[in-house]
Protein backbone atom coordinates (compact mmCIF):
# COMPACT_ATOMS: atom_id res chain seq x y z
CA UNK A 1 0.00 0.00 0.00
CA UNK A 2 1.48 3.35 -1.07
CA UNK A 3 1.11 6.18 1.43
CA UNK A 4 -0.39 9.52 0.38
CA UNK A 5 2.93 11.23 1.08
CA UNK A 6 4.82 8.90 -1.28
CA UNK A 7 2.11 9.34 -3.94
CA UNK A 8 2.49 13.12 -3.68
CA UNK A 9 6.27 12.80 -4.02
CA UNK A 10 5.91 10.53 -7.07
CA UNK A 11 3.47 12.93 -8.76
CA UNK A 12 5.60 15.98 -7.99
CA UNK A 13 8.85 14.41 -9.17
CA UNK A 14 7.21 12.89 -12.28
CA UNK A 15 5.56 16.17 -13.35
CA UNK A 16 8.66 18.32 -12.84
CA UNK A 17 11.14 15.85 -14.32
CA UNK A 18 8.98 15.08 -17.37
CA UNK A 19 8.60 18.78 -18.16
CA UNK A 20 12.32 19.47 -17.76
CA UNK A 21 13.24 16.39 -19.78
CA UNK A 22 11.00 17.54 -22.64
CA UNK A 23 12.09 21.18 -22.58
CA UNK A 24 15.74 20.97 -21.56
CA UNK A 25 17.32 17.51 -21.48
CA UNK A 26 16.11 15.52 -24.49
CA UNK A 27 18.49 17.12 -27.01
CA UNK A 28 21.59 17.38 -24.77
CA UNK A 29 21.05 13.81 -23.54
CA UNK A 30 20.94 12.49 -27.11
CA UNK A 31 24.21 14.17 -28.05
CA UNK A 32 25.95 13.26 -24.77
CA UNK A 33 26.04 9.50 -25.34
CA UNK A 34 27.38 7.47 -28.21
CA UNK A 35 25.21 4.82 -29.80
CA UNK A 36 26.27 1.18 -29.90
CA UNK A 37 27.62 1.42 -33.44
CA UNK A 38 26.51 1.93 -37.04
CA UNK A 39 23.88 -0.06 -38.89
CA UNK A 40 23.04 -0.21 -42.60
CA UNK A 41 20.23 2.18 -43.65
CA UNK A 42 19.97 2.25 -47.46
CA UNK A 43 21.92 3.08 -50.63
CA UNK A 44 22.09 6.19 -52.77
CA UNK A 45 23.77 7.06 -56.05
CA UNK A 46 27.48 7.80 -55.89
CA UNK A 47 28.49 11.48 -55.77
CA UNK A 48 31.87 13.07 -56.32
CA UNK A 49 33.88 12.98 -53.12
CA UNK A 50 32.20 9.85 -51.68
CA UNK A 51 34.44 7.25 -50.07
CA UNK A 52 35.02 4.51 -52.70
CA UNK A 53 35.10 1.95 -49.91
CA UNK A 54 31.38 2.55 -49.36
CA UNK A 55 30.41 1.48 -52.90
CA UNK A 56 27.84 -1.34 -52.95
CA UNK A 57 29.10 -3.36 -55.93
CA UNK A 58 26.10 -5.70 -56.04
CA UNK A 59 23.58 -2.85 -56.34
CA UNK A 60 25.86 -0.94 -58.71
CA UNK A 61 26.23 -3.88 -61.09
CA UNK A 62 22.46 -4.44 -61.21
CA UNK A 63 21.74 -0.79 -62.01
CA UNK A 64 24.65 -0.03 -64.31
CA UNK A 65 25.83 2.93 -62.20
CA UNK A 66 27.57 3.38 -58.88
CA UNK A 67 25.72 3.32 -55.55
CA UNK A 68 27.12 3.78 -52.03
CA UNK A 69 25.87 2.38 -48.75
CA UNK A 70 24.47 4.67 -46.09
CA UNK A 71 24.70 3.94 -42.38
CA UNK A 72 23.03 5.48 -39.35
CA UNK A 73 24.00 5.32 -35.70
CA UNK A 74 22.44 2.41 -33.86
CA UNK A 75 20.99 4.66 -31.22
CA UNK A 76 19.12 2.59 -28.65
CA UNK A 77 20.96 2.54 -25.33
CA UNK A 78 20.51 0.61 -22.11
CA UNK A 79 20.59 2.90 -19.08
CA UNK A 80 20.94 1.46 -15.56
CA UNK A 81 20.15 3.54 -12.49
CA UNK A 82 22.17 2.00 -9.64
CA UNK A 83 20.84 3.67 -6.49
CA UNK A 84 22.40 3.47 -3.03
CA UNK A 85 19.57 2.80 -0.53
CA UNK A 86 21.70 2.61 2.62
CA UNK A 87 20.52 4.28 5.82
CA UNK A 88 22.76 7.33 5.28
CA UNK A 89 20.69 8.28 2.21
CA UNK A 90 17.73 9.00 4.51
CA UNK A 91 19.60 11.85 6.18
CA UNK A 92 18.65 15.43 5.48
CA UNK A 93 19.15 18.85 7.06
CA UNK A 94 17.81 20.82 4.11
CA UNK A 95 14.73 20.68 1.86
CA UNK A 96 14.87 17.00 0.95
CA UNK A 97 16.58 13.78 1.92
CA UNK A 98 19.44 12.38 -0.12
CA UNK A 99 17.10 9.56 -1.13
CA UNK A 100 14.60 12.04 -2.61
CA UNK A 101 17.43 13.80 -4.46
CA UNK A 102 18.40 10.41 -5.90
CA UNK A 103 14.81 9.83 -7.05
CA UNK A 104 14.65 13.27 -8.68
CA UNK A 105 17.91 12.70 -10.58
CA UNK A 106 16.78 9.21 -11.61
CA UNK A 107 13.48 10.60 -12.92
CA UNK A 108 15.25 13.25 -15.02
CA UNK A 109 17.56 10.65 -16.58
CA UNK A 110 14.70 8.18 -17.06
CA UNK A 111 12.40 10.64 -18.84
CA UNK A 112 15.24 11.90 -21.06
CA UNK A 113 15.97 8.25 -21.92
CA UNK A 114 12.30 7.63 -22.69
CA UNK A 115 12.15 10.60 -25.07
CA UNK A 116 15.17 9.19 -26.92
CA UNK A 117 13.80 5.65 -27.19
CA UNK A 118 16.25 4.09 -24.73
CA UNK A 119 15.60 1.37 -22.15
CA UNK A 120 16.02 2.04 -18.44
CA UNK A 121 16.61 -0.42 -15.61
CA UNK A 122 17.04 -0.05 -11.86
CA UNK A 123 19.35 -1.62 -9.27
CA UNK A 124 18.74 -0.77 -5.60
CA UNK A 125 21.51 -1.78 -3.21
CA UNK A 126 22.76 -1.40 0.35
CA UNK A 127 25.27 -3.89 1.75
CA UNK A 128 23.27 -6.38 -0.35
CA UNK A 129 21.34 -6.32 -3.62
CA UNK A 130 17.86 -5.16 -2.64
CA UNK A 131 15.97 -4.97 -5.93
CA UNK A 132 16.57 -5.25 -9.66
CA UNK A 133 14.12 -4.07 -12.32
CA UNK A 134 15.23 -5.11 -15.85
CA UNK A 135 15.57 -2.38 -18.51
CA UNK A 136 12.37 -1.55 -20.37
CA UNK A 137 10.70 1.36 -22.11
CA UNK A 138 7.45 3.16 -21.39
CA UNK A 139 6.07 5.81 -19.07
CA UNK A 140 4.41 3.33 -16.70
CA UNK A 141 7.71 1.53 -16.32
CA UNK A 142 9.46 4.80 -15.44
CA UNK A 143 6.82 5.70 -12.87
CA UNK A 144 7.40 2.30 -11.31
CA UNK A 145 11.12 3.06 -11.02
CA UNK A 146 10.43 6.34 -9.21
CA UNK A 147 7.98 4.57 -6.90
CA UNK A 148 10.51 1.86 -6.08
CA UNK A 149 13.18 4.41 -5.16
CA UNK A 150 10.86 6.40 -2.88
CA UNK A 151 8.85 3.56 -1.36
CA UNK A 152 11.24 0.63 -1.13
CA UNK A 153 12.19 -0.44 2.39
CA UNK A 154 15.66 -2.02 2.26
CA UNK A 155 16.73 -4.93 4.42
CA UNK A 156 20.31 -3.70 4.82
CA UNK A 157 21.63 -0.48 6.34
CA UNK A 158 25.25 -0.40 5.17
CA UNK A 159 26.82 0.32 1.79
CA UNK A 160 28.68 -2.05 -0.54
CA UNK A 161 29.61 -0.30 -3.76
CA UNK A 162 31.82 -3.33 -4.47
CA UNK A 163 28.83 -5.68 -4.48
CA UNK A 164 26.73 -3.33 -6.62
CA UNK A 165 29.44 -2.86 -9.23
CA UNK A 166 30.44 -6.54 -9.30
CA UNK A 167 26.79 -7.47 -9.80
CA UNK A 168 26.42 -5.09 -12.74
CA UNK A 169 29.74 -6.19 -14.25
CA UNK A 170 28.59 -9.81 -14.14
CA UNK A 171 24.97 -9.25 -15.17
CA UNK A 172 25.33 -6.78 -18.06
CA UNK A 173 26.73 -8.59 -21.08
CA UNK A 174 26.64 -5.55 -23.39
CA UNK A 175 27.83 -2.02 -22.83
CA UNK A 176 25.40 0.12 -20.84
CA UNK A 177 25.23 3.64 -19.44
CA UNK A 178 25.35 3.27 -15.65
CA UNK A 179 24.42 6.10 -13.29
CA UNK A 180 25.88 5.14 -9.91
CA UNK A 181 23.98 7.30 -7.41
CA UNK A 182 25.45 7.30 -3.89
CA UNK A 183 26.96 9.37 -1.09
CA UNK A 184 30.04 7.11 -1.49
CA UNK A 185 30.36 6.37 2.24
CA UNK A 186 32.33 3.21 1.53
CA UNK A 187 35.88 2.00 1.03
CA UNK A 188 37.74 -0.57 -1.04
CA UNK A 189 35.66 -0.46 -4.24
CA UNK A 190 38.36 0.71 -6.68
CA UNK A 191 38.84 -2.60 -8.54
CA UNK A 192 35.17 -3.18 -9.49
CA UNK A 193 34.82 0.52 -10.30
CA UNK A 194 37.82 0.30 -12.64
CA UNK A 195 36.31 -2.75 -14.39
CA UNK A 196 32.89 -1.09 -14.70
CA UNK A 197 34.44 2.08 -16.13
CA UNK A 198 36.21 0.01 -18.81
CA UNK A 199 33.23 -2.15 -19.76
CA UNK A 200 30.50 0.47 -19.54
CA UNK A 201 29.85 4.19 -19.65
CA UNK A 202 29.97 4.82 -15.89
CA UNK A 203 28.77 8.07 -14.34
CA UNK A 204 28.98 8.82 -10.62
CA UNK A 205 26.19 10.94 -9.14
CA UNK A 206 27.65 11.99 -5.80
CA UNK A 207 25.13 13.14 -3.18
CA UNK A 208 25.99 15.18 -0.07
CA UNK A 209 23.54 16.91 2.25
CA UNK A 210 23.89 20.56 3.25
CA UNK A 211 24.32 19.53 6.89
CA UNK A 212 27.33 17.40 5.96
CA UNK A 213 28.97 20.24 4.06
CA UNK A 214 28.49 22.97 6.67
CA UNK A 215 28.01 21.70 10.25
CA UNK A 216 26.59 24.00 12.96
CA UNK A 217 28.86 26.68 14.39
CA UNK A 218 27.84 26.05 18.00
CA UNK A 219 26.13 23.49 20.19
CA UNK A 220 26.66 19.99 21.54
CA UNK A 221 25.43 17.35 19.08
CA UNK A 222 25.06 13.60 19.27
CA UNK A 223 25.80 12.30 15.75
CA UNK A 224 24.65 8.82 14.84
CA UNK A 225 26.10 6.81 12.00
CA UNK A 226 22.85 5.59 10.42
CA UNK A 227 24.58 2.60 8.87
CA UNK A 228 26.33 1.29 12.01
CA UNK A 229 24.14 2.83 14.74
CA UNK A 230 27.24 4.20 16.50
CA UNK A 231 26.82 7.54 18.37
CA UNK A 232 29.49 10.23 18.64
CA UNK A 233 29.20 13.36 20.79
CA UNK A 234 30.66 16.51 19.19
CA UNK A 235 30.75 20.07 20.53
CA UNK A 236 30.67 22.23 17.40
CA UNK A 237 31.15 25.28 19.60
CA UNK A 238 34.80 24.25 19.84
CA UNK A 239 36.76 25.41 16.82
CA UNK A 240 39.04 22.37 17.00
CA UNK A 241 36.12 19.91 16.79
CA UNK A 242 34.59 21.77 13.87
CA UNK A 243 37.93 22.00 12.05
CA UNK A 244 38.56 18.27 12.56
CA UNK A 245 35.11 17.45 11.15
CA UNK A 246 35.67 19.62 8.06
CA UNK A 247 39.22 18.31 7.54
CA UNK A 248 38.03 14.70 7.72
CA UNK A 249 35.30 15.39 5.16
CA UNK A 250 37.66 17.31 2.84
CA UNK A 251 40.20 14.45 2.91
CA UNK A 252 37.50 11.90 2.04
CA UNK A 253 36.25 14.09 -0.83
CA UNK A 254 39.77 14.37 -2.24
CA UNK A 255 40.17 10.56 -2.14
CA UNK A 256 36.90 9.99 -4.01
CA UNK A 257 37.59 12.75 -6.54
CA UNK A 258 41.04 11.29 -7.20
CA UNK A 259 39.63 7.78 -7.61
CA UNK A 260 36.92 8.85 -10.07
CA UNK A 261 39.32 11.04 -12.04
CA UNK A 262 41.94 8.28 -12.24
CA UNK A 263 39.45 5.97 -13.94
CA UNK A 264 37.88 8.73 -16.07
CA UNK A 265 34.46 8.46 -14.46
CA UNK A 266 32.29 11.51 -15.14
CA UNK A 267 30.63 12.96 -12.05
CA UNK A 268 27.37 14.72 -11.26
CA UNK A 269 27.97 16.55 -7.95
CA UNK A 270 24.71 16.88 -5.99
CA UNK A 271 25.94 18.84 -3.00
CA UNK A 272 23.65 20.71 -0.60
CA UNK A 273 20.12 21.70 -1.56
CA UNK A 274 20.91 22.17 -5.26
CA UNK A 275 18.36 20.73 -7.68
CA UNK A 276 19.79 17.93 -9.87
CA UNK A 277 18.80 19.54 -13.17
CA UNK A 278 21.69 22.05 -13.35
CA UNK A 279 24.61 19.64 -12.66
CA UNK A 280 22.97 17.05 -14.93
CA UNK A 281 22.67 19.57 -17.77
CA UNK A 282 26.32 20.55 -17.21
CA UNK A 283 27.32 16.86 -17.48
CA UNK A 284 25.48 16.48 -20.80
CA UNK A 285 27.06 19.70 -22.11
CA UNK A 286 30.59 18.57 -21.15
CA UNK A 287 30.13 15.21 -22.79
CA UNK A 288 28.63 16.75 -25.92
CA UNK A 289 31.67 19.01 -26.31
CA UNK A 290 34.01 16.08 -25.73
CA UNK A 291 32.30 13.89 -28.33
CA UNK A 292 32.22 16.67 -30.92
CA UNK A 293 36.01 17.12 -30.94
Amino acid sequence: MISEEVLRQIRRIAIVSRRKAQNVFAGPYHSAFKGKGMEFFDVREYQAGDDPRMIDWNVSSRNGRLFVKRYVEERELTVILAIDMSASLQFFAGRRSKQETAAYLAALVAFASLLNGDKVGLLLFTDRIECYVPPRKGRNHLLRLIREILQFTPSGRGTSLTLALETLNRMLKKKAVIFLVSDFLDEGFETPLKIAARKHDLIAAWIADAGELAPPTRGLFSLRDRETGQDVLIDFGQAEARDDFLAFRAARERRIESLLSRHRVDTVPLFGDIDPDKPLFELFSRRRRKLSR
